[in-house]
């Protein structure tokens, strides 16, 4: 199947946009991620949802080229082993044979290296990890010693990891990538998201023993958006 040229370009707003009121949004976002972690120790930032089709992947894609863009080294990780799709926003194929899952399968072996893994996408600083065949057991397999290790390698090549993950609600796969990661952030559909599934979101994250660091609330008519702590708008497809 080819790759819709114009679709990639036009979800990679912050690239062609950097103006925009949606670009400034997601840059107001970089800086309270930033000011949250003084201390520059957190590398780890988990993004989901509640539910499907909620634009995760989209914000995703554009935050973490937010951060690249501010001369950060930055890895984006498709963990979503189900129904991943950050390799259609950045028009790279997606490898059954090279991607996240068969990385943490191999990750202990003797002489294993991250060639052919890892992408470079078009925006500089920005790499990216596609998710590989889809396993018979995703969450046995994110629950691994050998993603724990190979999460700690990562770590130490770049200075921010996004994890791209599943909805939270009806998997556990999430909520144990949770374990490991800094930040965990939710992103929310203006008028699609109910407020009883958020609630229900953090509970299984408090549940699974971690919090929510912030909530971005996607599709918010941008004549309309505004700002709060730990709570984000703006106005995108």
């Amino acid at each position: 199947m080819k790759t819709n040229k114009n679709e990639i370009k036009n979800e990679i707003l912050l690239n062609d946009n950097p103006k925009s009121s949606f670009s400034e949004s997601i840059k107001s976002i970089r800086a309270n991620l930033k000011f949250s972690d003084l201390d520059g120790g957190n590398k780890v930032i988990l993004m989901t949802s509640a539910n499907p089709s909620e634009g995760k992947s989209f914000i995703t894609a554009n935050l973490a080229c937010s951060f690249a863009k501010d001369n950060k080294k930055v890895l984006i990780i498709d963990a979503d082993l189900r129904k991943g799709r950050q390799h259609r926003i950045f028009g790279i194929p997606n490898n059954k044979k090279n991607g996240y899952s068969n990385m943490i399968v191999n990750v202990n072996k003797d002489g294993f290296t991250f060639d052919g893994y890892i992408n470079k996408t078009s925006v500089p600083n920005l790499d990216f990890i596609n998710l590989g065949a889809t396993p018979p057991s995703p969450t046995e397999l994110l629950s691994s010693d050998n993603n724990k290790l190979l999460l700690e390698f990562l770590k130490r090549k770049y200075d921010y990891i996004f994890l791209d993950c599943p909805p939270v609600l009806g998997l556990s796969d999430t909520l144990i990538l949770s374990r490991i990661s800094d930040f965990n952030i939710v992103v929310v559909s203006n008028k699609q998201t109910k407020m009883e599934q958020l609630l229900d979101v953090k509970k299984a994250f408090e549940k699974a023993g971690s919090n929510i660091t912030g909530v971005i609330l996607n599709k918010v008519d941008k004549k309309r958006h505004g700002y709060g702590y730990g709570y984000y708008g703006y106005y995108g497809e």
